[in-house]
């Protein structure tokens, strides 16, 4: 007969001790680096929907005569239909063939005002943008003390 020999099953204790200290290893290091992912990404949200609004603004001005859109009728003149007075219409005809320059007005991601699509022309209040009409700037509409994960204010985006 066959000696049986003794075979080998399972990890040590030391293996196994390798293994945990291993990942503790790269627990250590991936998940700060994905909490601060998550924290950003509201800041970097932040900073497209700003240059979504810039472009559009800039690009209204330029199909009419270096106008930038009116405070009063803001919303509409980027969303829907206009013509080169800036009066604004539902659907495109022969008269009102620039635009729209954006679906909807988007909402702000970040700070006291999260989730207000509303744009104001003076600093305060809920409103999410700040937009000065004579200038043609949009900016966060938050106070100077809401900053970012870099310690960066929001409205100075």
């Amino acid at each position: 007969m066959n000696v049986t020999r003794m075979t080998r099953r399972g990890f040590s204790l030391v293996e196994l001790v390798i293994v945990v200290v291993i990942l503790g290893i790269i627990g250590a290091i991936a998940i700060p680096r994905m909490s601060r992912g998550a924290e950003g990404a509201a800041d970097s949200g932040l900073r497209s929907d700003l240059a979504v609004l810039r472009s559009a603004i800039e690009l209204y001005s330029a199909e009419h005569g270096g106008d930038f859109p009116a405070f009063a009728t803001f919303e509409n003149q980027l969303t829907l239909y206009s013509d080169d007075q800036g009066n604004t219409n539902n659907a495109k005809t022969a008269v009102y063939i620039y635009g729209p320059y954006l679906r909807a007005i988007p909402p702000l991601k970040v700070g006291t005002n999260k989730g207000s699509a509303a744009v104001a022309a003076a600093a305060g209040g809920s409103e999410g943008w700040l937009y000065d009409e004579d200038a043609g700037t949009i900016f966060a509409n938050l106070p100077i003390g809401e900053v970012d994960v870099k310690n960066v204010p929001y409205n100075s985006y």
